[in-house]
């Protein structure tokens, strides 16, 4: 996108970073005398390293933008430094159709003033990956994520020789292997990390599911939130006392609304016996009836809140 600044002397890129968010908000298509035109590279904040498939993600949903990729080792991490304004966006992992949700993640996203602004599905391809010149027989520990162990194990089971060891991040493994030049020792990661750390893939597309899919949500401060004409799909959360028909009641209201759930996670109150916060993601063609229906179930809830509102996402098959 474009925008304006412009520049003084002693200026760091933070504060010029700063200075342009700045005029932008107090100077909304502005020209004229100090001001021009200059390209923003938008900082993309992931978990996990280079090559990991939060990047890919991240190259995909912004694909004809320029990006900066920001690695940070946890998903804590991540918040942080949107919420310290060090990146502009951020991709976080929700759930994969195999290995199920990353429950600590909802939490994260329900403390945090960050909204979802938009979603993408990436076809996750497991590749097993060691320092060129070896074959499977050469190998004797596996390293990575456990989502992406647990995606593998099927293969793994072949090999009941290898032993398979747990790390923060697929990408980061692949990364620790070669800058230790590690023989003896793969890593489950994508092909892009395999090419970023110059390491050969001795077997492909090892993941049981061949269906394998992991949501990403995109996430930003809400400022730039789509039109309400292309908004389709919401994330909200509420809680629920332990009562006959509590749930049952919000579910009946949505149907009569025409709003479609597609997906519902539910997790205990920690500290209230017996009293769960919902999660749910519902579609919707009407964003009239839609928020006619949130306001319906209102009554029937407390700490009832939106965790960002945008556009169903695409799909990737090939990456």
């Amino acid at each position: 996108m474009h925008i304006f600044t412009f520049f003084s002397s002693g200026y760091t890129p933070d504060r010029v970073h700063y200075d342009i968010k700045f005029i932008i908000n107090q100077n909304p298509g502005q020209k004229g005398p100090g001001f021009f035109f200059i390209d923003m590279v938008k900082r993309i904040v992931i978990q996990g390293g280079y090559g990991a498939f939060h990047e890919i993600a991240a190259l995909q949903y912004f694909e004809s933008e320029q990006v900066e990729i920001m690695p940070r080792d946890t998903f804590k991490d991540l918040m942080v430094a949107l919420r310290k304004d060090k990146a502009d966006y951020g991709i976080m992992a929700i759930e994969n159709s195999l290995a199920g949700s990353i429950l600590p993640n909802y939490s994260l996203l329900k403390e945090s003033p960050m909204k979802i602004i938009g979603e993408i599905y990436l076809r996750i391809k497991q590749n097993l990956v060691a320092i060129p010149g070896q074959t499977i027989a050469d190998i004797k520990e596996v390293l990575s994520h456990p989502m992406a162990i647990l995606q593998c194990q099927v293969f793994f089971d072949q090999y009941a020789d290898i032993k398979l060891i747990e790390s923060m991040d697929t990408a980061l493994s692949a990364k620790e292997i070669r800058d230790k030049e590690l023989k003896g020792i793969g890593a489950i990661a994508s092909r892009l990390a395999a090419e970023k750390y110059d390491l050969e893939i001795i077997a492909a597309s090892i993941e049981t599911n061949k269906k394998n899919y992991t949501r990403f949500l995109i996430l930003g401060n809400g400022k730039d939130s789509l039109p309400v004409g292309e908004v389709n799909k919401s994330s909200i959360h509420f809680a629920l006392s332990h009562k006959i028909g509590s749930l049952s009641k919000i579910l009946s209201i949505l149907s009569f609304y025409d709003i479609n759930l597609s997906k519902i996670q539910s997790m205990p109150i920690m500290g209230m016996d017996w009293e769960y916060q919902f999660y749910i993601d519902v579609e919707f063609s009407d964003y009239e009836l839609y928020m006619q229906s949130f306001e319906a179930i209102r009554p029937f809830t407390s700490d009832l809140g939106i965790l960002g509102e945008y556009k169903r996402g695409k799909s990737i098959l090939n990456i």
